[in-house]
C-alpha cells in the first residue's frame, strides 16, 4: 500500500439579521438551508448554478483583494449566462446564495469569521456563529440545495511531510468530492500539497479526475505539476455531457474538473517550490500546523512574491468560474449511444 493511500486510509470519512434577502427555507433530513430566491429560481427551472467557497473571501486573499475577487466571480459566473451561490455560515445559519453586504462582512471582519469544513457546520449552527465554508463544507451544502457544479481555486489533499514522523494531514475535501454527485472545477489541488499523493488519493477514493483543456494536472500557480491525467475534455459541452452520463446515467459521484491556470498568469514552478519551501519552514518554527496552516503558508507566500501569488490565485479563481458557468444542463435525449 502506498504512502497516500495509507495516509488516506487513517482519516475517518466524515461529511465532513438578514443577510440574505428574499430566502426560502429548504429543510431535508439532515439540516435546514436557506437558499436566496434567485438561486431557489434557478434551480426550479434547470437553469445552470454555480456554488462558490467563501473560504477565498476569508481566508484565502487580503483585504481588499478578498472583497473584489468575490464581486468578480460573481459577475464571470453571470457573463457565463449562470447564477453564481456563494456558500457560507452567517450566524448559525447555513446560507446558500450570499448578499453583497454578507460579502463584505467576511471579507472585512475576518477576525470573527471561523473556518468551516464540513464536520463543524452543527458547531456553528449551535453557536450561532460565522464561518466561510471550504471546499467539504460548500460542496456538502451545494449538494443539499440541489447544485451539482462548483468553481473553487484549489483543492484540499495530503500535505507535504517534511519527515516520517510527521502526522498524516489528509483534508476532508477528498473524502467529501468521493461520497457526493459534484463537480468541482479548480486549478488543481493547492500547490502547498503533495500533488502525486493528492492524485493518487483521489484515485483510490474512486473520484473522477478530468483535465479541462490539459492532460496534466495543473499546480495552481503553474499549468502543470508533472502528473498525466488519464482523461480530459475539450469543452464546456462535453464536459456538461460527462457530468450528465456519470451523475444521471450512472448514478456515481465526484468529478474533480482540473482547468490550468491561464498560461500569462501562470508563475515559474521554481520559484513557487522556492516560496514554499520557505513557508514550510516557516510555519515549522512557529508550529502553525492544523486548519491554520493553509491560510498561513498562502499568506506567506502573497508576502514572498510580493503580491504575485495572489495576482495568480484571483487569476485562476476567474478561469475556474467561467469554466463552471459555462456547464449546462444535459437533457438524456441528447445523448446518443
Amino acid at each position: 500500500m502506498s504512502d497516500a493511500v495509507q495516509q488516506v486510509a487513517t482519516v475517518e470519512t466524515t461529511l465532513d439579521d438578514s443577510s440574505v434577502k428574499s430566502t426560502t427555507l429548504l429543510t431535508n433530513p439532515r439540516a435546514p438551508i436557506e437558499v436566496s430566491e434567485e438561486v431557489r429560481t434557478a434551480i426550479e427551472e434547470g437553469l445552470p448554478v454555480v456554488a462558490l467557497e467563501s473560504t477565498i473571501i476569508a481566508h484565502g486573499l487580503p483585504y481588499p483583494d478578498n472583497l473584489t475577487i468575490a464581486r468578480e466571480l460573481d459577475a464571470a459566473v453571470r457573463d457565463q449566462g449562470a447564477v453564481p451561490a456563494t456558500i457560507a455560515v452567517i450566524r448559525g445559519r447555513l446560507c446558500v446564495g450570499l448578499s453583497d453586504d454578507d460579502l463584505s462582512t467576511i471579507a472585512t471582519d475576518k477576525q470573527n469569521v471561523a473556518k468551516a469544513g464540513v464536520t463543524d457546520l452543527a458547531v456553528h449552527m449551535t453557536n450561532k456563529s460565522t464561518a466561510a465554508t471550504t471546499v467539504s463544507a460548500t460542496a456538502w451544502l451545494a449538494h443539499q440545495a440541489g447544485i451539482r457544479v462548483f468553481a473553487t481555486g484549489g483543492i484540499g489533499g495530503v500535505h507535504r511531510r517534511t519527515s516520517y514522523s510527521d502526522v498524516n494531514d489528509v483534508s476532508s475535501d477528498l473524502s467529501t468530492l468521493s461520497a457526493l454527485p459534484i463537480a468541482v472545477v479548480s486549478a488543481g489541488p493547492k500547490a502547498i500539497l503533495d500533488i502525486p499523493a493528492t492524485c493518487e488519493a483521489l484515485e483510490s477514493l474512486g473520484v473522477l479526475v478530468v483535465g479541462y483543456q490539459t492532460r496534466h494536472m495543473p499546480a495552481f500557480y503553474t499549468r502543470s505539476s508533472g502528473v498525466e491525467l488519464e482523461h480530459s475534455v475539450d469543452d464546456a459541452d462535453q464536459l456538461s455531457r460527462l457530468i450528465h452520463n456519470r451523475f444521471d446515467q450512472l448514478g456515481q459521484n465526484g468529478i474533480l474538473v482540473a482547468a490550468p491556470i491561464p498560461a500569462d498568469a501562470a508563475l515559474d514552478a521554481d520559484e513557487v517550490n522556492t516560496w514554499i519551501a520557505a513557508a514550510l519552514a516557516e510555519a515549522d518554527s512557529q508550529g502553525v500546523g492544523g486548519k491554520q496552516l493553509t491560510p498561513f503558508l498562502l499568506d506567506q507566500l502573497a508576502k514572498r512574491s510580493d503580491g504575485r501569488a495572489v495576482t495568480a490565485n484571483r487569476a485562476l479563481a476567474l478561469n475556474n468560474a467561467r469554466v463552471g458557468g459555462q456547464v449546462r444542463q444535459v437533457k438524456a435525449s441528447e445523448i446518443t449511444s
